[in-house]
């Protein structure tokens, strides 16, 4: 495997199955047997990545776009570059310092890092950039990579109304972005439509859809913030907690662990975003309902093959979705036998019925959906 360069912000700065994008490129042939697969050689291309103010360790978002890169790495055999940001200010020098690394894909993760792609794309049109969790963006050297999470996040919250037995469940953010509050509003509306079938009043705190107001942390690093939420929540009886943060989740953890205490029984559960948090917190599974997952390393490494088969997708749209396997709920482990009888197999058949257009989950966060 090549060495990985690890590039620190400038000086004076603090420091699922497959999917298809769209204009995917074609697998590996005799006519270009350098393009991918295990030992190949594509050295002279260099897949570079930005991560936000979350970190590449943040057990979510960030580090699962990473996964795609360190499988590009690996699979296809490109050089590769990133770049850690601690803070927003970071954002604009870090992804100048890929441009002038000689970078031939960018791939700055999230919404946050918008604005400064933007920038720097329209500065450098011969540079490829793949955005994730952004569809507004104007350039044919930008692909963008969106998600339809309130889908997911949809069956998530009728899942966690089915679970609670409090009658209370809870959701909060790191910021009020859309890439965010579209979890939050496909949780909110998942529990309403629990209460519409089974004739039940579970309640959502911190989030209400119709004002679009609720919880925020204010950013993605303040576990602090996110601890004293999640004790507000507890505190109202939330037995069932829905942090969308990235590394937030440690906050409502350790909440949820001081509130336990000696008991063996635990008085909330989380749910996970992005990927599966019982994979990346295996200590934190017996309270981890289940996790709302986006398919973040398949299209952040399918981006980068692309752009190595000379097949980059700029000026388009990807969304993932339930019906593409982009979006999805993950596996609830030990907590399965605890959902109510025919749980599973109804979240099934509301799963059809948001894929068939016969259940309607829209947020005012959801992209479109690429033709």
């Amino acid at each position: 495997m090549l060495a990985r360069k690890k590039l620190m912000p400038l000086i004076g700065i603090a420091g699922i199955s497959a999917l298809a994008l769209s204009a995917c490129g074609s697998a590996p042939d005799a006519e270009n047997p350098a393009a991918g697969g295990d030992g190949a050689d594509n050295s002279d291309f260099t897949a570079c990545m930005v991560s936000d103010e979350g970190g590449f360790d943040d057990k979510s978002f960030n580090e699962l776009a990473h996964a795609g890169l360190d499988r590009a790495e690996e699979e296809l055999g490109v050089s590769v570059l990133e770049a850690e940001s601690t803070s927003p200010d970071d954002f604009g020098p870090n992804l100048q310092t890929m441009v002038d690394q000689g970078c031939n894909i960018i791939v700055p993760v999230g919404f946050m890092l918008a604005d400064a792609t933007q920038e720097i794309a329209d500065a450098n049109p011969e540079t490829h950039f793949a955005i994730v969790d952004v569809d507004y963006l104007q350039g044919d050297n930008i692909l963008q990579i969106n998600y339809d999470t309130a889908q997911a996040a949809f069956l998530a919250g009728y899942a966690a109304a089915g679970y609670s037995e409090s009658g209370t469940v809870a959701t909060y953010g790191g910021g009020n972005i859309p890439s965010v509050t579209i979890f939050m509003d496909g949780f909110a509306d998942g529990v309403e439509y629990y209460n519409e079938q089974k004739g039940e009043d579970v309640q959502v705190i911190g989030w209400n859809v119709e004002s679009q107001a609720g919880e925020f942390v204010g950013n993605f690093t303040d576990n602090t913030k996110a601890l004293q939420i999640t004790e507000g929540f507890l505190a109202q009886g939330a037995d069932v907690i829905l942090p969308v943060g990235g590394p937030l989740y440690q906050g409502a953890a350790e909440a949820i662990r001081n509130a336990q205490g000696d008991s063996e029984e635990a008085p909330a559960v989380i749910l996970g975003v992005d990927s599966d948090l019982t994979v990346g917190e295996p200590d934190y599974a017996d309270i981890i309902l289940t996790s709302v997952l986006k398919g973040l390393d398949v299209t952040v490494f399918e981006a980068i093959e692309n752009a190595v088969n000379g097949e980059f997708a700029g000026g388009t749209v990807y969304t993932g979705t339930l019906e593409n396997e982009g979006v999805g709920i993950a596996g609830f482990g030990e907590f399965e036998s605890q959902l109510p009888e025919g749980m599973v197999d109804e979240l099934e058949e509301i799963k059809a019925g948001i894929i068939a257009g016969d259940i309607e989950v829209e947020s005012p966060s959801s992209p479109e959906v690429a033709e």
